[in-house]
């Protein structure tokens, strides 16, 4: 407990940027939840796509020094926008192909469950076999694809408050996907698209009646939560600067289980989710040790499910005003 107490204040700033990185990857899960009531399980191989693009864009622009903290700012959202693009373009051609098929034939949600997971297995291996070998010029090694510091980031320590370090890396991911997710918020909540995204999830069948494109409405859904993600992987990368083709598997897990916290469905909820759950694990990992902390998050997850399965907030993206 007095090892708690002392890093009581850098485990909080550790948390609250992982926690941003999960809550980013949640709102991909909780979206495609409210709008077809489906567990996207791929969505965390979108994440990892994302992780990739940033590797090749990394190496495309042949970044050899390290960068001073403006710099660093303009690098991230060069990449979150390359991540972004690759990671919601992906997802559209998953809901494509993967999902759009089984919705026209009428499939039970068993069979999309199950086609998330063929889905998830086949780009992890695809990536592990074909892409990275081949693309990145690399043997698979595991599938590891490092990005050394002095050829990405070099964090710089912005300012301190009494023991706690504020570093350029972890005040950007804070920042970034706070803005990231105020402004998914507010589309879904102000434009027309929007509405319409919320018109599906509350009543699918009137939406069509009112002339709702749902094959449009989906794909907007899949490619929104797709760019989310893509924009955590850019801020992964910046904290982390290392993938491996089954990254996606346990952050995935972890970010399911900050929507299921926050409470499914509801964007607002993905973010308190998010970043409770990055607290309780770094939290978690002061009192008992590094070596708890997924222990910690799954028991979260359980007892969540035990006590109050709708989360925090328990209101659904289908009861949102339009």
């Amino acid at each position: 407990m007095q090892n708690f107490l002392d890093q009581f204040w850098p485990s909080t700033v550790d948390g609250l940027s992982l926690g941003a990185i999960y809550a980013l990857v949640a709102l991909g899960y909780t979206m495609v939840y409210g709008v077809l009531r489906l567990i996207n399980f791929a969505h965390s191989e979108i994440f990892m796509i994302g992780t990739f693009a940033v590797v090749g864009a990394v190496e495309a622009l042949g970044i050899r020094s390290p960068v001073g903290t403006l710099a660093l700012i303009g690098l991230v959202v060069l990449l979150a926008v390359v991540a972004a693009v690759a990671a919601g373009g992906s997802a559209v051609l998953m809901e494509l192909v993967a999902y759009r098929p089984l919705r026209r034939s009428g499939g039970s949600r068993l069979a999309a469950l199950i086609s998330a997971i063929g889905a998830s297995l086949f780009l992890q291996q695809l990536f592990a076999i074909v892409v990275i070998p081949r693309f990145f010029d690399r043997p698979l090694a595991g599938g590891h694809l490092p990005v050394q510091s002095n050829d990405f980031t070099d964090p710089v320590n912005l300012f301190s408050i009494g023991s706690v370090d504020f570093r350029s890396d972890k005040v950007i991911i804070f920042v970034g996907a706070i803005l990231m997710m105020v402004a998914l918020d507010q589309f879904v909540g102000r434009t027309r698209l929007g509405r319409g995204i919320r018109a599906t999830a509350q009543d699918p069948e009137t939406a069509v009646l009112m002339g709702v494109n749902i094959d449009r409405i989906v794909m907007a859904t899949f490619a929104l939560g797709g760019a989310m993600a893509g924009v955590a992987a850019a801020l992964y990368m910046m904290r982390f600067e290392e993938t491996v083709y089954t990254v996606g598997f346990l952050l995935g897990i972890k970010a399911f289980t900050a929507a299921v916290l926050g409470g499914i469905g509801n964007l607002r909820g993905a973010l308190i989710g998010g970043m409770a759950l990055g607290l309780l694990e770094m939290y978690g990992s002061s009192i008992f040790g590094a070596e708890w902390r997924d222990v910690v998050a799954f028991s979260v997850l359980v007892l969540v499910l035990m006590f109050r399965p709708t989360g925090i907030l328990g209101e659904s993206l289908q009861r949102a005003r339009a």
